[in-house]
């Protein structure tokens, strides 16, 4: 039976994978949601894009060439897409009224175009994403591998 500290260590090598293949499905998924699917993004889904597109070379970059500085560079882009997953979604629940969106032309952010076993919706799977990525990156300790 491995040993907490054991465990701890395995789990903190895969931590950078596991955010890098939850930033490549968030950049695959949104592309197959506009591409393939044919719905097309709000002004806050597009905000939302330019905040973790780069996550995956930066990520990918960092876990090649063992960077222990990966966490510095993909940890603002986390958080800012993070901060502004938090603002669509309470807008998207109605949490926070429409008056205050930057969507004020094409797709509105409130509009409802997929729900999955009718609750998960595509800001929710953006917020999701941020989540796992931020908590990945927090909780790795680079050079405890």
């Amino acid at each position: 039976m491995p040993s907490t500290r054991e465990f701890s260590k395995t789990l903190n090598v895969y931590l950078p994978y596991l955010a890098w293949v939850v930033a490549l499905i968030g950049l695959v998924g949104s592309l197959f949601f506009s591409v393939v699917m044919e719905l097309p993004p709000c002004d806050l889904c597009w905000y939302q894009r330019i905040a973790m597109y780069p996550l995956v070379p930066i990520l990918a970059t960092g876990i090649i060439l063992r960077d222990r500085r990966m966490k510095t560079y993909a940890l603002p882009f986390g958080i800012v897409g993070l901060a502004i997953s938090v603002y669509h979604n309470l807008l998207y629940y109605g949490v926070i009224t429409q008056a205050l969106t930057p969507c004020s032309q094409g797709v509105p952010c409130t509009a409802k175009q997929l729900e999955l076993f009718g609750f998960i919706t595509i800001p929710l799977m953006t917020l999701a994403a941020f989540v796992v990525i931020l908590l990945s990156l927090l909780i790795y300790k680079p050079g405890e591998e």
